[in-house]
């Protein structure tokens, strides 16, 4: 697996590098950054499969830093702020280190993060990476203001289009990003994700039951007791696709 340490500290990067050596068999450091926008162009040159990243960096921090990527692998957040760490990931599962960084606690992130192959965004081969599709899962990054969340797609109910925006709507959470339903839909797989109408991209794995609805269309039935209609058009697909 490869990985890039990006951290404003020289000698946070050389610690870490250092208590890597210990794990070189599975964890090969490539590089590192001092800031994120060196961070980025690192990520953009060599698609690293993990990043130990910073929170607090002068210019910008961790999380805007992941903002401004296409794409995030996955992370490992390495932070001296316990309670700043502790509010940004909210209920999320992301790992994070403490520093100074404890041997046997990086060991478990490692161990956690490697086992998770499946939700790495990044596929070791180029044409495959750049037009996979996500599943449920993937792990996507959103932020919304000054909040920052990091949802797996299968928690993820569903996406609502308002206007220039979609709301995306799981667990108690619901933020909002400036991008269309359209490109939404483009990125994921339509095994997991289904368009009902023009307003709503749902879970299919969200939906609880399904009723005949007005002029040959559906209602999805969603396990918050949503009400999704799925139009004319689109219940025909949705019965090819259930088998219905």
């Amino acid at each position: 697996m490869k990985a890039i340490i990006i951290d404003d500290e020289r000698l946070a990067r050389q610690e870490l590098r250092l208590l890597l050596k210990d794990f070189s068999s599975s964890i090969e450091v490539i590089g590192e950054a001092s800031n994120g926008e060196e961070g980025i162009a690192m990520i953009q040159k060599h698609q690293p499969d993990l990043i130990f990243l910073d929170i607090q960096m002068p210019d910008m921090n961790g999380f805007n830093m992941l903002s401004k990527l296409e794409e995030i692998p996955k992370v490992i957040f390495v932070s001296a702020y316990d309670e700043y760490a502790l509010d940004a990931f909210r209920v999320n599962a992301l790992d994070y280190l403490l520093k100074p960084v404890d041997p046997s606690q990086l060991k478990n992130a490692i161990d956690k993060i490697s086992n998770d192959t499946e939700s790495d965004f990044y596929s070791p081969v180029k044409n495959e990476r750049e037009n996979r599709l996500l599943t449920n899962e993937d792990r996507i990054f959103i932020k919304d203001g000054e909040k920052y969340f990091f949802p797996y797609l299968n928690e993820i109910k569903y996406f609502e289009s308002q206007g220039n925006y979609v709301k995306v709507y799981f667990k108690e959470n619901k933020p909002m990003v400036l991008r269309s339903l359209n490109a939404i839909e483009d990125k994921l797989s339509s095994e997991n994700f289904f368009r009902a109408n023009r307003k709503y991209l749902v879970n299919i794995s969200a939906i609880k039951n399904v009723e005949n609805w007005f002029n040959g269309g559906l209602k999805a039935i969603l396990e918050d007791d949503t009400e999704v209609e799925i139009s004319r058009r689109q219940a025909r697909r949705f019965k090819d696709i259930m088998s219905l």
